[in-house]
């Protein structure tokens, strides 16, 4: 069951592979491989054709491929300013999508439940005969129970101990557990396995959306924590004397100085700006000249490089990816966020680090969202396929 999950999950991660590529990277003997790859066929998971290029001698190593418009996973992204629903097909292909604006009328658990509920719906509606769903996963940015999908705290949000998980769980055309993460956790996972920190064992993703939330993988695994709430880069306090207020309670933390109202208000941007198109307004005046908003950028920027020097003093990660709104915010303040990792980090610790921009984009949650969907699956191929939801056609 070990080497048939590993399989599994090699291939949905790095897409069609032939048979002995896989004999050689787990250490099989061509036989066990075969049994494999044919259990995974005979569960409707993978197929297993000849390669295209069939010229050359000798007898030709059968490609194996994920079934991805067969097997499917509903995917969430609960963001602060908008929700998203996907069918996204074994090896993280996205098949379909539905998307809304949220409104920032909070709390609003019955609204977003109610609308992702009916995101589902439509999505099951167009799959192709035959299909499965085998996982249900979902972003939220909030701090999450991890055994149960409660939102534990939402401070941009109003939410606290709202019981999310449960009630979309209750609210879907399906009898299957839905597994919730935080939006930075789960951007973290899916920017390591599919986007700009591939390759990397030791990572950390920062996510802006109106706050900060940061997801840490070390050694190629996720750092949850006693409880789950590991890695809430966004409240580490970097100006503890002066600070804005934050809405946690505490002054100075990292969200409160680089977040959407701090670089919003720096800039002198209308009361009432917000979101994603606003913070990216502010960056391109700055690149077209605006003193002020290139002022408020510096600022931010220097703020957002205090809190990444401190990170990569603490676990010395091969790469930092910013996702959200700070590809935006670091893609306009890189200088001063660089100065300060030369000013503030160890030598030893800056000389390797690598800074990125999320590869996938507004996606990264998303993509995040189905992995976690995914997880089940890739644990037990046989046990998800048999509990798997079959839409009827």
């Amino acid at each position: 069951m070990k080497n048939l999950g590993a399989l599994l999950r090699h291939i949905h991660l790095n897409g069609p592979t032939s048979r002995a590529a896989l004999t050689e990277e787990f250490g099989l003997n061509r036989s066990t491989t075969m049994a494999l790859t044919a259990e995974l066929a005979a569960l409707g998971l993978v197929r297993e054709e000849l390669p295209d290029d069939v010229q050359k001698a000798g007898r030709p190593s059968l490609v194996v491929s994920p079934e991805s418009e067969k097997v499917f996973v509903l995917a969430f992204d609960v963001a602060v300013d908008w929700l998203v629903a996907a069918r996204v097909g074994l090896g993280g292909v996205i098949l379909d999508r539905r998307a809304a604006v949220r409104q920032r009328r909070f709390p609003d658990l019955d609204d977003v439940v109610g609308t992702l509920a009916e995101f589902a719906r439509q999505l099951l509606r167009d799959v192709p005969d035959g299909a499965v769903c085998v996982g249900v996963g979902a972003s939220f940015c909030g701090m999450i129970r991890p055994h149960d999908g409660t939102v534990r705290y939402g401070p941009k949000t109003g939410w606290v101990d709202q019981a999310f998980g449960p009630e979309l769980e209750r609210r879907l055309p399906l009898d299957l557990p839905v597994r919730v993460g935080n939006e930075a956790h789960l951007g973290a996972v899916a920017e390591n396995q599919r986007g700009a920190g591939i390759g990397f064992r030791d990572l950390i993703y920062l996510h802006g959306d109106v706050g900060v939330g940061g997801g840490v993988i070390v050694d190629g695994k996720r750092l949850g924590g006693n409880d789950g709430y590991a890695a809430e880069a966004g409240h580490m306090v970097v100006n503890p004397f002066d600070g804005r207020p934050c809405l946690c309670g505490s002054r100075g933390c990292l969200e409160a100085e680089v977040g959407e109202s701090a670089l919003l208000d720096l800039a002198g941007w209308p009361h009432g700006s917000v979101g994603r198109d606003a913070v990216a307004s502010v960056v391109h005046a700055a690149e077209r000249g605006d003193r002020t908003a290139r002022e408020a950028l510096n600022r931010v920027g220097d703020w957002l490089g205090v809190g990444v020097a401190n990170l990569i003093n603490l676990f010395n990660p091969g790469v930092i990816v910013f996702g959200g709104m700070l590809r935006d915010v670091y893609r306009g303040s890189a200088e001063q966020v660089r100065t300060r990792i030369e000013a503030n980090v160890l030598p030893v610790s800056r000389e390797r680090v690598e800074l990125r921009i999320a590869a996938l984009g507004d996606d990264t949650t998303l993509v995040g969202g189905a992995e976690l969907g995914f997880a089940g699956l890739l644990d037990d191929p046989a046990e998800a396929v048999r509990r798997a939801h079959r839409p009827r056609g």
